[in-house]
């Protein structure tokens, strides 16, 4: 707002205070007016036709002021339009103020000095209610004032006594008194307006910029799910051709050099997992799953799984845990204690990193120490940032990529955990989340996913693989092929209808892309397949790239086992052993959170 917009709005609000608040004060004056000049003609101290011109004066002109505060009322001028009303505010004043101080030199009677103190009193309290009535509106507050009384006190100065001399004191004495007091409310209001305007102004930048943040977000959120998407087709196709080629090299040089080449697709995929479980927290598809569980096989797993690399760094990793049961949800707290014992290694270049647990009233308090490097104080807020490293410019992949923390602190919001970290540069650090303490009778351990036993169903079942990218559908076909099962690849599903009509067998599985042509998804495709063999049990796998929250909330919604793009092909033979032993009603959802994305 340029500073003339400003000074309009704080004169219009000005104008606008002074016409609704004038009328009932104007009312009043009115009525005291004719009280008063009853008063004085009941004791004849006054001409009965000075009364009755005073009592027209004051009635013509309050009725003319009270018509233009209802016209503006109803105009409701712009804000750039106060000028002319506020010329036409003052010149009722003006009239009223002149009028009155004129009326009193014929009001007060000489020899009625009782009646003479009666009408100042009047004339010094319609002065002071003026403050308060437009006393916002300058100079219309001093008009009201200074003919009013001024008029008065040189009548009383002309009487030539001490008496009548000392009054014209006291009135010029509170005429100082008065206008000063109306100058600072004016000075008060005037910037509790500005004030107020100047806030609103702040309020609505500050709500754009909100705006323009969110849709950053946004923008950023669509880039991602369209790059991620986009890069994961080829991604997973050249993780599903190594899958498939490894059983046909035998030269040890070759092998070698496939070692390398999975080794680096399974460092994009572990970009493309963070990105992935990064959207899905945002897009807010991840269930909660409370129960009551044990604490010490959960931390007891993590520290077998990251021992070979604390081995391989030459430090300790050691756990000291009671045998204390907490209430949350054991997949997601094992996410969020995974995620630091691995950023706690990657971090540590000597000595160790201990693993604990301990009582703090009714919580456990899970600490990860560890004697690495450390957080400068004015870094350790946005450690939890995306991408953010601390010390880690030239992003050397083997330090992560930089999302572990910032999946940590979202998953611990989403699980309402405390989570607080100290540490001390060059000494190393300690992260603790609090857990709720359990007294409750603990559940039966779930069996993960991709542990389950191969199904008999396994050999010769037909598998339709439906995909628009030719290389995965290849990939697929040698893969699948590779573990015994017969395929048929389409890139839609008329296409996969045809195949089917020629082959005249019946599917046992559909592992359909998300994201088809022509605006068709692999639900629909699954459906269809399902309405024409007349088998709703038929087993399908959706299989995306996709990490657009709208489109992810949707596959979620549909009931099928989800895959994110890149696929390992033992978590796809384990997917499909689950699927064809016992077709699920709907995943958790959050089982398809990745345990690759730890920094």
């Amino acid at each position: 707002m340029s500073g003339i917009d400003l000074e309009n709005r704080i004169r219009a609000a000005q104008v606008r205070s002074a016409y609704y608040n004038t009328a009932p004060g104007m009312s009043a004056t009115g009525v005291a007016a004719l009280l008063v000049a009853g008063i004085l003609a009941g004791v004849d101290a006054v001409s009965l036709p000075v009364i009755v011109a005073f009592g027209i004066f004051m009635l013509v002109q309050i009725g003319a002021r009270l018509l233009l505060i209802r016209r503006y009322q109803r105009s409701r001028p712009a804000d750039h339009e106060w000028r002319p009303w506020a010329r036409r505010f003052t010149t009722g004043v003006i009239i009223a103020s002149f009028g009155l101080g004129g009326f009193s030199l014929l009001l007060l009677p000489p020899d009625h000095f009782d009646m003479q103190l009666l009408v100042m009193l009047y004339i010094c309290a319609v002065a002071s209610g003026a403050i308060t009535a437009f006393g916002v509106l300058r100079p219309a507050i001093y008009l009201s004032i200074l003919p009013a009384l001024l008029l008065p006190a040189g009548w009383m100065i002309a009487q030539g006594d001490w008496l009548h001399w000392v009054m014209a004191l006291i009135i010029l004495g509170w005429l100082g008194a008065i206008t000063n007091q109306a100058r600072r409310y004016g000075e008060q209001f005037e910037e509790s307006v500005r004030l107020r305007f100047e806030n609103e102004e702040l309020i609505a930048r500050l709500r754009q910029e909100k705006s323009n943040a969110e849709e950053a977000s946004s923008a950023k959120s669509r880039f991602l799910a369209a790059a991620s998407h986009d890069l994961r087709q080829p991604v997973h196709a050249l993780s599903l051709f190594v899958a498939a080629l490894r059983p046909r090299v035998t030269d040890r040089e070759a092998i070698g050099m496939l070692d390398h080449i999975e080794t680096s697709v399974q460092a994009m995929g572990g970009l493309f997992n963070g990105l992935l479980d990064i959207s899905r927290l945002d897009a807010g598809v991840v269930d909660i799953n409370v129960e009551p569980f044990a604490l010490r096989p959960l931390l007891e797993r993590i520290c077998r799984e990251y021992e070979p690399q604390a081995s391989a760094k030459q430090i300790e990793l050691k756990l000291r845990c009671s045998r204390a049961a907490v209430l949350s949800d054991p997949i997601l707290v094992e996410r969020v204690v995974r995620n630091i014992v691995a950023n706690a290694i990657a971090y540590t270049d000597r000595g160790g990193v201990l693993v604990a647990c301990r009582r703090r009233g009714q919580r456990i308090v899970v600490q990860v120490w560890d004697t690495g490097r450390g957080i400068p104080p004015d870094e350790q807020a946005r450690i939890f940032q995306e991408f953010y490293q601390v010390g880690n410019a030239e992003r050397d992949r083997a330090r992560g990529v930089g999302l572990g923390l910032a999946i940590v602190k979202r998953l611990t919001t989403l699980l309402n955990l405390p989570l607080s970290v100290r540490s001390v540069a060059g000494r190393g650090s300690m992260f603790a989340v609090q857990l709720p303490r359990s007294v409750l009778p603990l559940a039966t351990p779930r069996i993960n996913q991709d542990d389950a036993s191969p199904a008999a169903r396994l050999a010769s079942a037909l598998v339709v693989v439906v995909d628009d990218e030719i290389r995965i559908q290849l990939a697929m076909r040698n893969l699948l092929e590779n573990w015994g099962f017969q395929v048929i690849a389409a890139d839609s599903g008329d296409e996969a209808m045809r195949q089917l009509e020629n082959s005249r067998e019946r599917p046992s599985l559909i592992i359909s892309d998300y994201r088809l042509r022509a605006n068709e998804n692999g639900i629909q495709v699954i459906e269809r397949l399902r309405s024409e063999y007349n088998d709703e049990e038929l087993p399908g796998i959706l299989v995306t790239g996709d990490t657009a929250p709208d489109r992810l909330r949707e596959a979620e919604a549909s009931g099928l086992l989800l895959l994110h793009k890149p696929v390992a092909d033992n978590r796809l033979h384990a997917a499909i052993a689950q699927v064809l032993a016992n077709p699920p009603a709907r995943p958790a959802s959050h089982a398809t959170l990745s345990p690759l994305a730890c920094d």
